[in-house]
């Protein structure tokens, strides 16, 4: 598998990942966001993908960007900024 060493194809892998996480934890996202355990409860899974991003970026790219923690705030926070919960 090929390395990714550019900041559109790592941030689409990111964006990626996140999206999955998000498409197969809806509930455990909303009580998460409501409760403000979002990360705790999702931990699991963020680590996994994270792993799976770092594996697949070079490491040069990923110490010059944060795109797989734009992708947690644009994917898992703002697009389910409807949901009822004390952090807003």
């Amino acid at each position: 598998m090929k390395i990714i060493d550019t900041p559109d194809a790592a941030a689409r892998l990111a964006r990626t990942i996140i999206s999955d996480i998000a498409l197969y934890n809806e509930e455990k996202i909303e009580e998460g966001i409501k409760n403000d355990t979002l990360f705790h409860i999702l931990e699991k899974e963020i680590c996994e993908g994270e792993d799976l991003y770092a594996k697949r970026v070079s490491p040069e790219l990923r110490k010059k960007t944060n795109f797989f923690n734009k992708a947690i705030v644009d994917i898992l926070i703002k697009r389910h900024g409807n949901i009822e919960s004390s952090i807003w």
